[in-house]
Order: structure tokens, then sequence, then C-alpha cells
């Protein structure tokens, strides 16, 4: 083994992670910032396409909640159970009236879209999740979980959010200890400085979207989960129970949402109109406003304001309808701070904290970021060695060797724990490490078969 100091010994063991991180995960990275810059870039196509559903009378006196809630039920035969409603609060917009349709995916409803002037029914459509995207957004954010692929492709998106963050500090700190003396222009010097100054403006997002993405994952979002849930961190969630306690929810409700299907199957229409002049008098003030049902009758009803923009409107109310009282409310700005910033966090990641200026800057950051790992693959292309030219002992197995004692231990001691919080990059760091065996076993074979020639 190569005896080097200490310096380089660490650069060598980042520098052969970034490239491996490059190499095998920048592919699942430049989809997820592809299908997610789509995400963030087509609401308003969104409302073009759908206008003739989202789109009401801008004149005329609205008709009750009851009376648009029974024309929905009217359309689906009476046989399937409302959700939620979201009612139609400002001139020229529909009521979406939700239902639970067992022949759709889980956080998918069967939304039917009603005039609240003449009752007439202007759409009828699948929408996912609390945040009610539509069918062409729908597709985008399934490919950007999951590659269409259901739990299993979400590994894929895990896969990204679970190294990008490391991708993004090692290579800082591999432009601090190898930046060149001076400025050369030749073909890969020009690249790779292009390739760190893309880096650098796009580091900060790197981070973030890994620390929100991974609270969405199926394995990482788990121990994410149990860190808050031990910090006292959970959201707030507006207590239902007629004789219960305070309980919390996750702000990913759009990944996974979805009511109990012990829910009660026959609703009152009449109660929508009365539990949304209670949730107004206690304070629900927000222009865009989803109402639920109980689900059994253990429950009480909730309204909820689901305006995530800047300021962020997400108070709740819960109302016992046999008494029309309510029963307990949550205030946005009485969440613990990271309640909020989570909150903040996850709407900023959807393209919906700051409205046109969130989406611009999501937009910027994923084409920069694709951009970035085109360049990453073009640096590889020009420095490939051939293959007389590679030297099977740099390896990260070797790379790791040629440390000293504290900080092979030290190594090893983050490698296990992070792989143990994130278990998708553990896994794959192992596949690193066989396929830099298979690199070496191979190379060092070759090696010696042509010595012996």
């Amino acid at each position: 083994m190569t005896t080097c100091t200490s310096r380089a010994a660490w650069i060598t063991l980042l520098r052969r992670l970034h490239f491996y991180i490059g190499l095998f995960v920048g592919p699942f990275i430049f989809v997820a910032a592809l299908t997610g810059t789509l995400y963030v870039a087509t609401p308003q196509l969104e409302a073009l396409i759908y206008a003739h559903a989202l789109k009401g009378t801008t004149q005329g006196e609205s008709q009750s909640l009851a009376a648009q809630v029974a024309k929905a039920q009217q359309i689906t035969g009476n046989h399937l159970r409302v959700s939620a409603v979201r009612p139609a609060l400002e001139a020229g917009e529909t009521t979406r009236v939700m239902f639970a349709d067992p022949a759709l995916a889980p956080s998918e409803n069967r939304a039917i879209f009603i005039d609240p002037v003449t009752l007439a029914v202007t759409g009828d459509m699948t929408v996912y999740g609390t945040s009610g995207i539509l069918p062409l957004r729908q597709w985008i954010d399934y490919a950007h979980r999951s590659l269409l692929l259901g739990d299993v492709g979400r590994l894929y998106s895990e896969l990204a959010a679970s190294w990008m963050w490391i991708a993004a500090l090692g290579g800082i700190v591999l432009w601090f200890f190898t930046r060149p003396k001076r400025r050369l222009n030749n073909r890969m010097q020009k690249n790779r400085r292009l390739h760190v100054t893309l880096g650098w403006f796009l580091s900060g997002g790197m981070l973030l979207f890994s620390a929100t993405g991974l609270t969405w994952s199926q394995w990482a979002g788990g121990n994410v989960d149990k860190m808050r849930h031990h910090f006292g961190w959970m959201t707030p969630q507006v207590n239902t129970q007629l004789h219960g306690v305070m309980q919390t929810q996750s702000e990913h409700a759009e990944h996974h949402a979805g009511m109990s299907m012990t829910a009660v199957n026959v609703v009152d229409g009449g109660q929508f109109d009365a539990v949304l002049r209670v949730a107004q008098a206690a304070g629900i003030h927000a222009q865009k406003l989803e109402i639920r049902p109980a689900k059994d009758v253990q429950h009480g009803w909730t309204v909820t304001e689901i305006d995530r923009r800047w300021p962020t409107q997400v108070d709740a109310v819960s109302i016992d309808t046999a008494t029309m009282q309510v029963i307990d409310q949550t205030h946005f700005a009485d969440f613990p701070l990271m309640a909020k910033l989570t909150r903040w966090g996850v709407d900023f990641h959807m393209g919906i904290l700051f409205g046109l200026l969130n989406q611009w800057l999501l937009m910027v950051f994923g084409t920069g970021l694709c951009l970035m790992i085109v360049i990453g693959y073009r640096l590889w292309w020009i420095r490939r060695p051939t293959r007389s030219a590679v030297n099977p002992a740099q390896t990260l197995i070797q790379c790791w060797l040629a440390l000293n004692g504290k900080g092979r231990f030290t190594v090893l001691v983050v490698a296990i724990v992070l792989g143990i919080a994130m278990p998708v990059a553990g896994c794959s760091l192992l596949f690193f490490m066989i396929i830099d065996w298979l690199r070496w076993f191979s190379t060092s074979h070759t090696i010696v078969a042509q010595s012996a020639e």
C-alpha cells in the first residue's frame, strides 16, 4: 500500500467517494431534479388544461353546500363516501366534492367539481393527496417519487436524497483542498470551474432538498419521524375525538393521506353549511378551506385552512355536529419552531410557499442541478484513464486503509451511523465497495497476466 500524508489520504478517500456518488447516484439525482422541475413548472399549465373544471360562474348567489354535495352524490350514484369538500369561497371558483373510491390508489380521491351558482357539474376526475393535485401533476409526482413503479420505485428517490447532501459537502471540501493555484484554460479546467461554480450556487438547495426529500422516504423517513417524535417536533393536529387527547400529524399528507375505511358511509349534506359557519365564527378565515366529515361516531368534523403560501394559513378546528360546538383548534402561530420549519421546508420543496417566486427558484435550481451532473460526467469522460493506467490500489477500501487508526475508526463509525439512519445509503455504499473490489480484482489480474507475457 502506498504511504501518504494524512491530508492526502483523506482527500483521496473523499475524491473516490465523490466519484462513485456522481457515477452511480448521479443519474437518479438527475431524474429527481428533472421531474421535480416539471412538477413545479406545471401549475399554470394544469390550471389552463383543467380550466373547464376549475372555473365557475362569476356572478350570482351561491347555493348551499348541501345542494352542491347532493348534486355531486347524484353523479356518483350515492354509493361513495364523501371524504372532503373544498367549498368555492371566491367568485368564479368551483366547489370540489371528493369521494373515497375503493377502485383508486391510496391517497387518491374521485373529485366532482360543482358550479356553486348553477349546480352544473364542471368536472369529474381523480385528485391526489391533501394538496389536491390534478391528473397532470399527479402523473409527474408519481414519476418524481417512484418512477411510476410504486413503493419499489421509491427507493430511487431515497437513494438520490440520501447521497445528494454528501455529494454537496464533499464537493465543497474537495474544492477547498484541491483547487488549482493557477488559472488554467484547458478543456478540463473550464469544465471543472463550471461544475464547481454550479456546485457552490446550488449547495444550499441540495442540502435543503436532501433533508426534505428524506422525510418523505420509506426507510430514512421513518427514522426522521422517530427523531421528531422523540424531541417533540411533530406538528400538532387538531383533536377530533369527542373524548380524547391531542394528536400529531405528518406534513407529507399529500403522499400518504387518506381517511379510515371505518369512516361513516352516510353523510348528512346539510351539516356542511352549519359546520362551515361554526368554523368561520371560530376564526377560520382563509379563502381555501377543506371540510372533512367525521370518520366515525366517536369523532368530530374538521375544517382546515389549506392555503400554504406566505403567510401560511393552516389553522384547523374540529366540531361536534351534535352540539355544533368547537371541540379543539390549532393555530399555525402556536406551532413549535421545528414544526413550522418543517412545514415551510416541505411547502418550499413543492414550490408553493412563495407562489411564482418559489416556482422560478426551483426551476432554476433543478435546471442547474441537471447541468452540473452532465458536466460532472463530462469531466469523468475527459479524465478517464486507459485500462493500462488504472491503479488497482485506488479503491475505497485501500483509501480507507491509508488513513491513520483514528481516521479509520472515525470513518467506520460515521458510515455505520449513517447506514442505520439512511439504510438505502448504507446498502448502496456496500454496492460501491463491491464494484470497487471487482474492478481491483479484474485490473490486478490483467496486469499480472500482462507481466507474465
